[in-house]
């Protein structure tokens, strides 16, 4: 028997209402739709219920804006203990306090001073960074040791033709050097009254950072350059120098301008070609000249045969001044134009001058030694050496 008939008295079958089936019909359709239209209602409301729940979960009365990421920093464990510390000399939280393996610091104790906060020694690198010294164009590498090796390979490997069944000869072996930087301590001192620490307006992490980096900046630019390697890095115009006719590893190779203590009066810019072409190809591509403020004011007056200055601005703002192409760095611990003076030196820095330093920077308090001041003292270790003769040139102004 079929969905569409029924049974009558007499036991036959007689068709059903269609009208009433077709009633039926449509109103379980309409029914499942509802159904599936409530259902999905619901699922859509879900998501959004849960963006209501977790935004309650953070919300906090006193929050207000998102914190800027100086009122970040004074949550910063290391920051807070360290802010402490300078201003009340409570090194409670600094003992306690467990520095990150990955920050490349050493423990230290009370008597040697304690580690500055991350934030202020970035500060004071990116200041020495930003400085005019060597360190813009040399090699800066961090070490953790007492002094750094730099193995250098200043021959050439020998080298010959062979044919397939001749016999082959011993070539030279080629010569390695290890320049050895020894790392020295590098301090500064500077010293605020105990009325300045206790005002809570006083930003006594800015103004260390400042003095400190000050500080370094100056004694780091004049070693790099002048320093005699007793108890500080050598500087790269005390090793020795020869005209480039005779140089030979171990000593800086020189031109000379022709003229005692001044440029040649006919072509002087002759001189500054000679001292460019003198340094190998291979480092003229990365080559920086380093003179002065006195000597960089006689150099830009310079001109090449039509006229035209072989000095040329920066074009961008903190792009650096160019001579005959290469960047000029103003560095005002390079010698004045003087009989005899190296004031100008061109050469591939980042190749031929290494800086190594620790990557700690500690701070040690001393409210006793100058009352009323409180005295902090820093202290870093740092070194610098020549690592490749062959990359700097010189120019002497000198007769030869």
């Amino acid at each position: 028997m079929t969905k569409t008939e029924t049974m009558s008295g007499d036991g036959g079958a007689v068709p059903a209402d269609p009208v009433a089936e077709a009633t039926a019909a449509l109103t379980g359709f309409l029914s499942e739709l509802r159904g599936f239209r409530a259902e999905m209602k619901t699922r859509q409301h879900q998501p959004e219920e849960r963006v209501t729940m977790l935004d309650r979960k953070n919300y906090s009365p006193n929050a207000g804006r998102p914190a800027l990421s100086a009122a970040v920093q004074d949550g910063v464990p290391h920051a807070k203990a360290f802010a402490a510390y300078l201003r009340c000399g409570d090194d409670d939280g600094l003992r306690n306090l467990a520095l990150e393996g990955k920050a490349l610091n050493t423990a230290v104790a009370a008597e040697g001073g304690y580690l500055v906060d991350p934030v202020t020694s970035e500060t004071i690198r990116g200041v020495l960074k930003a400085t005019s010294s060597l360190r813009q164009v040399a090699s800066v590498v961090n070490v953790e040791a007492t002094s750094f090796d730099v193995l250098v390979d200043h021959s050439d490997m020998g080298s010959g033709w062979a044919s397939e069944t001749a016999t082959l000869t011993e070539t030279t072996t080629p010569q390695i050097d290890r320049i050895s930087i020894p790392l020295h301590e590098l301090s500064a001192m500077p010293k605020a009254s105990q009325r300045l620490l206790d005002d809570s307006a006083f930003d006594i992490e800015s103004w260390l950072a400042n003095r400190i980096a000050d500080k370094f900046a100056r004694a780091e630019a004049a070693a790099f350059v002048n320093g005699d390697g007793a108890d500080k890095p050598k500087g790269f115009l005390t090793h020795p120098k020869v005209p480039r006719a005779s140089w030979s590893w171990g000593s800086l190779g020189y031109v000379a301008t022709g003229a005692a203590g001044d440029f040649a009066s006919l072509n002087a810019s002759d001189a500054v070609v000679d001292l460019v072409y003198a340094l190998e190809a291979e480092y003229r591509a990365n080559a920086t000249f380093v003179m002065n403020s006195k000597t960089a004011g006689a150099v830009r007056k310079m001109k090449d045969a039509d006229g035209r200055f072989l000095w040329s601005d920066g074009l961008q703002a903190g792009e650096p001044a160019r001579l005959m192409g290469y960047p000029v760095l103003i560095a005002e611990d390079m010698p004045d134009i003087a009989a005899n003076a190296y004031a100008i030196a061109f050469g591939d820095f980042k190749n031929g001058y290494t800086i190594a330093e620790r990557p700690d920077l500690r701070i040690l308090r001393d409210p006793f030694s100058a009352k009323p001041h409180v005295l902090f003292y820093a202290s870093k270790r740092v070194g610098g050496d020549v690592s490749d003769f062959a990359a700097i040139k010189l120019l002497k102004f000198a007769l030869s």
